[in-house]
């Protein structure tokens, strides 16, 4: 078995897909791929990413709607818009902060 990777992104963090116009937040991360094989096969072979590296599951955002996506690191690219997200979970999940960074709520402290 191979050495494990450090992610490069971390939860709270705003990333869009390098190859589809889409964007989200990170809500949790797995060291490698850990979805089901037929969803694994379903991507086109020629952009099928390899497993052993992180996978990434968004709080995902297109033109037309929200949704959760799960994407492989290589496809990601740190989102530096400043755009607000609009996905109607983000605020159950994450706290932004005066600086515009996200913060997961579990890890605020309690006033």
């Amino acid at each position: 078995m191979g050495e494990m990777r450090k992610a490069k992104f971390s939860v709270g963090q705003v990333v869009r897909h390098r190859l589809y116009p889409f964007r989200g937040i990170i809500f949790d991360i797995d060291p490698v791929f850990a979805n089901t094989e037929d969803w694994w096969l379903s991507i086109p072979e020629e952009r099928r990413p390899r497993k052993d590296q992180p996978f990434y599951h968004l709080l995902a955002e297109n033109a037309e709607s929200e949704y959760i996506a799960y994407v492989s690191e290589q496809n990601l690219v740190l989102d530096d818009s400043g755009q607000p997200l609009r996905h109607p979970q983000v605020p159950e999940l994450f706290r932004q902060g005066d600086d515009g960074s996200y913060r997961p709520v579990f890890l605020q402290h309690p006033h």
